[in-house]
């Protein structure tokens, strides 16, 4: 394991961030896997854990084993839990700039983010959908972010994100599959260590349009983009019907499910595993990843924060750095 810690972002502060990160550390102080956050240090002190400030990340090695590093980042308002504040908006992308250019620039490992509130930082004027799409402005690669969404029982990568069911069916193109399969395709090898990657392509429709009496966009966008990315010499099979590809023994039959909208591929990876879950973006020049669930405003500060997604996250970072330092 490399010594240089990943970069941890504090996330909304109003949320449960400071209460898993507390969690992560106490799962985590004695191993391999180190992190600085970079965010409020009372807010985690008040999870019961000891926390100190540090200078530089390089501190974050000697530090971790006995608190919580942290790389101050101001508030400009006072913290309640489970009630957002906007005027934090700053902080929380601050936050997030800060844990990219210490990855970008060799001090980090990678990026770990904890949740954030779309609505929060809209309300503020963030141009940005969510994480991912601001990750890839950060990174200069504007349109080549992929998000996977990964359980030890299941990889999904869903072609359209943020949007409309209504709006992601206009999208939806073959360009878009042959461009994100080929990104998770690489990301695969580099950071996963899977050389010769299974991958199933799912239909949209239900059956998989069945011959075209259910729909055709099976075979005007995705049997096209089959065949491009087979003539890539890719390991491509579909188009899967997606009410049945998610069945352990249709799982045990690919590494990664292509999906074509949000909740395709969402569902599915939070019904399996939800504690264990973790969302990671490819296609960028540093290694991110983040818990798969919210800011769980609702639970905010009562102590009932599962910390598993976000151990389960740093964990994921880690080894993925481990595959792409091998590469």
């Amino acid at each position: 394991m490399t010594d240089v810690p990943l970069a941890l972002t504090m996330g909304d502060p109003a949320g449960i961030g400071p209460e898993i990160t507390a969690g992560a550390w106490r799962a985590l102080r004695d191993g391999p896997v180190r992190f600085a956050v970079l965010g409020d240090a009372a807010l985690i002190a008040r999870h019961d854990v000891p926390v100190r400030e540090i200078g530089t990340i390089a501190q974050a090695a000697e530090t971790f084993a006995h608190a919580v590093p942290v790389l101050p980042v101001d508030l400009a308002a006072p913290v309640r839990p489970g009630q957002p504040d906007s005027g934090n908006a700053h902080a929380i992308t601050t936050s997030i700039a800060r844990a990219v250019e210490l990855s970008r620039n060799g001090q980090a490992t990678g990026v770990v983010t904890c949740p954030i509130s779309k609505i929060v930082l809209k309300k503020a004027g963030f141009p940005y959908p969510g994480h991912t799409e601001y990750l890839a402005a950060l990174c200069n690669v504007p349109g080549r972010e992929v998000m996977m969404l990964a359980c030890p029982e299941l990889r999904v990568v869903p072609i359209t994100i943020h949007v409309s069911l209504r709006r992601a069916l206009d999208e939806l193109d073959a360009a878009a599959i042959i461009t994100a399969t080929r990104t998770t395709h690489a990301a695969l090898q580099r950071d996963f260590g899977i050389m010769t990657p299974r991958i199933a392509i799912a239909g949209l429709n239900p059956h998989a349009g069945e011959d075209g009496s259910m729909g055709t966009e099976e075979q005007t966008i995705i049997a096209p983009a089959i065949a491009a990315l087979r003539a890539d010499g890719m390991d491509i099979t579909g188009p899967w019907p997606p009410d049945t590809m998610f069945t352990p023994a249709a799982r045990a039959r690919y590494d990664v499910a292509m999906c074509m909208y949000h909740d395709q591929a969402l569902i599915p990876l939070k019904t399996i595993d939800m504690t264990q879950g973790v969302n990671t973006t490819l296609g960028l020049p540093i290694i991110r990843t983040s818990p798969d669930h919210g800011t769980a405003f609702d639970i905010a500060g009562r102590g009932l924060a599962d910390p598993s997604s976000l151990v389960a996250a740093l964990r994921m970072a880690m080894q993925m750095a481990e595959h792409r330092n091998r590469s």
